[in-house]
This record gives C-alpha cells, sequence and structure tokens, in this order.
C-alpha cells in the first residue's frame, strides 16, 4: 500500500509543478525550504557543522544564508526531477552547456575505460541523463529506490537513455564489465564510509574518510578517472554547466609509488577536485549528511 501512496503522491507532485506558473513554483519552494530550515532541526545542525568546518572564516549569519539557499536549492531538485521525467535528449542537452570539455574529449581519444567522479552536487540526477545523452552508453553505481514502484519509473527514463544502475552493494563484477564494455562509469564518491571501507584523506584540511571504489576499479581497469560536477547556471534559468576537472590517471601513479600510494594519492585527488568545486559554488552542495562523522562524530552532537 505504501508504494501506491508513493506513486499517487507522485503524480500529484509532478502535476502540480507542471502546472504552476514559475513565479508561483519558486514562491512555493521558497516557502518549503523555509520551513525545513526552521523545523528539521536535525539536519539543519548538520549542515551548520560541515560548513563551519569547511568555512572557518563565515561568519554565522554568512553560515546561515548558506544554509537557507540550500535548502531552497534542494527543494528546486526535488522540483526539476518531477519535470525531467519522459524528456528526449535533445530536451535535455538544450539545457546543458559543458566546461572544460577538452580535457574529458582528451579521455575519449586515449580510447581507454572512463570512471566519472562526482558527488551529491547541484542536480546529479540530472547530471547523469546529460552525460548519456551526449556521450552514449553509461552505468551509475548507486542503490535502488526503497518503493518499487517509484523505483520502476526511474528506471523506465534511464533505460531510455542507455543508462544502468549497478546496485552498490554486489558492484565490482558488474561494473568492471562496463568498463570493459567502454560505458562511462559513474560513481558518488563524496559521503561518508567506515574506516575498513575507504581510505584516509583531507576534505577542507580536516581529515575525512573516503571511499577508494573508484581508484580500486581503475587499477583493476585501467580506466582514468575524471571529477565532472553539474552546477546551476545563475544567469540562465532551468540552465546548467557540467565542469570537468584534470584527469586521474592510476597507471601514471602507479609508475611511480607504491600500489597502496597510488590508491591514496588518486583517491586524495577526487576529494580535492570535490572540494574545488564546492568551493566555488558550497550552496548546491547536498551538506546534509555527516561528511565528518569518522573523525569528528562528536561535532554533531
Amino acid at each position: 500500500m505504501l508504494d501506491y501512496f508513493y506513486l499517487g503522491l507522485y503524480h500529484a507532485l509532478r502535476f502540480l509543478v507542471k502546472i504552476s506558473p514559475k513565479c508561483v513554483l519558486k514562491g512555493f519552494l521558497k516557502s518549503l525550504a523555509s520551513a525545513f530550515y526552521h523545523l528539521d532541526k536535525k539536519h539543519t545542525n548538520i549542515m551548520r557543522v560541515n560548513l563551519k568546518m569547511c568555512f572557518t572564516t563565515l561568519k554565522d549569519d554568512e553560515i546561515e544564508r548558506l544554509i537557507k539557499k540550500n535548502y531552497y536549492n534542494f527543494a528546486l531538485f526535488g522540483a526539476e526531477f518531477l519535470l525531467n521525467q519522459n524528456t528526449t535528449k535533445e530536451q535535455i542537452l538544450s539545457k546543458i552547456s559543458f566546461e572544460n570539455e577538452e580535457l574529458f574529449n582528451s579521455v575519449l581519444s586515449q580510447n581507454r575505460p572512463i570512471i566519472v567522479q562526482t558527488a551529491h552536487y547541484g542536480n546529479w540526477e540530472l547530471f547523469s541523463l546529460a552525460m548519456a545523452a551526449s556521450y552514449g552508453a553509461v552505468s551509475i553505481i548507486g542503490r535502488a529506490l526503497d518503493s518499487a514502484k517509484m523505483n520502476e519509473i526511474l528506471s523506465a527514463n534511464r533505460t531510455r537513455f542507455d543508462i544502468e544502475l549497478i546496485e552498490k552493494k554486489s558492484a565490482v563484477k558488474q561494473a568492471l564489465k562496463a568498463l570493459n564494455n567502454r560505458r562511462l562509469l559513474g560513481i558518488l564518491v563524496d559521503q561518508n564510509t567506515a574506516k575498513n571501507e575507504g581510505l584516509e584523506c583531507e576534505f577542507f584540511s580536516h581529515k575525512i574518510m573516503h571511499t577508494h571504489a573508484a581508484s580500486v576499479f581503475a587499477s583493476k581497469s585501467g580506466a582514468i578517472i575524471i571529477p565532472a560536477f553539474i552546477e546551476r547556471n545563475e544567469s540562465k534559468d532551468d540552465s546548467f554547466k557540467i565542469v570537468f576537472y584534470e584527469p586521474i590517471d592510476m597507471q601514471v601513479l602507479s609508475q611511480n609509488h607504491s600500489k597502496e600510494e597510488a590508491l591514496r594519492l588518486a583517491t586524495q585527488a577526487q576529494s580535492d577536485a570535490t572540494a574545488a568545486q564546492i568551493s566555488k559554488k558550497p550552496d548546491e552542495y547536498f551538506w546534509m549528511h555527516k561528511k565528518f562523522k569518522c573523525f569528528y562524530e562528536n561535532n554533531y552532537a
């Protein structure tokens, strides 16, 4: 029954989002964001802790403005998710521009497997659609939605763009197969991990545990890792920019370092690229998870 409740809620919200004038929709989303800021004390506190650890020079009122804008951006993300269901490749690409695309084209020209490392940043759901529409088959490591009905809707939309979801719990074999078949492999690598599931790295000068999955897959497959993120174009409504960062080549790192050190350096480079993107527009990052939990759990108390 719960599945059908989610399905009904999805269709109702999608209908409302589609018929609402932009000014009305934005007003509603701002009110929704304000309500969550005041009522969701748990996540507001998590966001406050994360931002204060990353941006030590910001004043308290600046931190609070960032949190409010972050809630609004997440509300926008939800509305855009509803609107982007059943869109065509042409409609998706009409919203997208690219920055530093020559870096990605240089990697493509090498005809090696490619891992696209990204984060819960900007409209990351649109990011996978845009990459598939632009460059072909994409496989994503993640987890299915808890609602089977909602997962069917999401899967149907992704399938039209040749996007494959690889379950996180049993990803190794499928991920390596995807890379061998020259599908782009997308991995979100910004969540906190347990100490036995990642490597110690730095993020905004603080210790974190960072998943080394992308580094391991690159080591096993000969893939090049390229960090990339999608950000909102503030100057133009409903448009986005995909930004590419310097590729990370495990083969080059392995020539000059031990296997363990090469894995650490590749993983740290991913953390650095994520931090660099967040520094540009921190309001677009998903600050609601306990990024520093492994080493600074008491900060969230």
